[in-house]
C-alpha cells in the first residue's frame, strides 16, 4: 500500500500537538530564534531503512523554509554508523520536531526490519509473509506501509475489505456452512470471504463451501501439511499463531501461501536512529 500526503500530515500534526502543546519551556527559553542548525539522522544499528521521508516532512511543517538531503531511501538496507539524512532547519523548530520525527522512523523501521527478517526466513518457498490488523490504534496506515516496505503483503486493510469468518463470529452464529450462506446472499460480488479452521474436519466443510481463503489456526506442521495436500489449490491457505522465527521456515515448507504474523505490528522493536546536531 502506498501513502498519500494528506494522511500522513494529519498524523504528524496529532504528535506535534501532543508534544508541544503551547509551548517547549527548554527550546523556546534557550535558543535563539533566527538560529540556524543542520542535523544528521545516525544508524545505530543494521536493519532496513523505512519512513524517512514522514520523518523529514515533520520539519518541513515546523519550518516551511527547511532543507534536506536523504542519502538513504525507504526499503534500503542501512549498517550501523550510516548517516541516512541531513536536514538544515531553524534550531527551535529542529529541537520540538526531533522527538516526533525519530518516534516516527524508529517504529516504521523496526517493522521494515522484522517484516525482512521474516521474508529473508521463508525464501525459496512458495509462501508469502502477511500483517493482521494488530496495529496501534491511529498508526495503520504507516505500519501496514512499512510491512511493504520490508517485502511483506498486507492482510486486510479493515472490515470492509473482507468477509472474515472466525471462531467468535461461528460461536455466534452457529453455523459456518449457514454463516457463508447468510453472507453470500448479502454482501457484493467483489468480496472475498475467509474462513478460520482449527481442524482437518472444518476444512472440508469450508472447500465444500468454495471460499476463497482458509485460516489455519494454530494447526501442526503435519496438519498444515496434510491441508495443502487436501486443498490442492481450490483455495489460498493461510497460516496463523504462534510463529517464530524459529518454526517459520518450517511451516512455509509445508506448503501454505501466506504466513500471518500481528507480531509485526503490534510487537515490534523500535530501530535504534539517532539525530545529532552539527556543532
Amino acid at each position: 500500500m502506498g501513502l498519500m500526503q494528506f494522511q500522513t500530515d494529519d498524523l504528524i500534526k496529532m504528535a506535534l500537538n501532543e508534544d508541544i502543546n503551547y509551548v517547549d519551556v527548554t527550546t523556546d527559553y534557550l535558543v535563539d530564534a533566527d538560529s540556524v542548525s543542520t542535523a544528521r539522522y545516525v544508524a545505530k544499528a543494521d536493519g532496513v531503512l523505512c519512513g524517512i521521508d514522514i520523518a523529514i516532512r515533520v520539519f518541513r511543517l515546523l519550518d516551511e523554509t527547511s532543507s534536506a538531503e536523504i542519502l538513504i531511501h525507504d526499503g534500503e538496507r542501512v549498517k550501523k554508523g550510516d548517516i541516512i539524512a541531513r536536514i538544515t532547519c531553524h534550531t527551535r523548530e529542529l529541537l520540538k520536531g526531533e522527538r516526533t520525527a525519530l518516534n516516527i522512523v524508529q517504529h516504521m523501521s523496526g517493522i521494515a526490519t522484522m517484516t525482512r527478517e521474516c521474508v529473508d526466513l521463508v525464501k525459496g518457498t512458495k509462501t508469502s509473509i502477511a500483517d493482521t490488523r494488530k496495529t496501534l490504534p491511529g498508526l495503520r496506515r504507516i505500519q501496514k506501509y512499512a510491512v511493504t516496505v520490508g517485502g511483506g503483503r498486507n492482510h486486510r486493510y479493515n472490515l470492509s475489505d473482507c468477509a472474515m469468518l472466525k471462531d467468535t463470529h461461528l460461536d455466534a452464529y452457529g453455523s459456518m456452512t449457514n454463516a457463508v450462506k447468510a453472507l453470500r446472499e448479502k454482501m457484493g460480488h467483489t468480496v472475498k470471504i475467509e474462513v478460520e479452521v482449527a481442524d482437518l474436519t472444518e476444512l472440508e466443510e469450508a472447500l465444500s463451501l468454495g471460499v476463497e481463503v482458509i485460516m489455519l489456526d494454530n494447526m501442526s506442521n503435519e496438519d498444515m501439511s496434510k491441508a495443502v495436500e487436501i486443498t490442492a489449490g481450490r483455495a489460498l491457505l493461510e497460516a496463523s499463531g504462534n510463529v517464530t522465527a524459529e518454526n517459520i521456515r518450517a511451516i512455509a515448507e509445508t506448503g501454505v501461501d501466506i504466513i500471518s504474523l500481528g507480531a509485526l505490528t503490534h510487537s515490534v522493536k523500535a530501530f535504534d536512529i539517532s539525530m545529532k546536531i552539527d556543532k
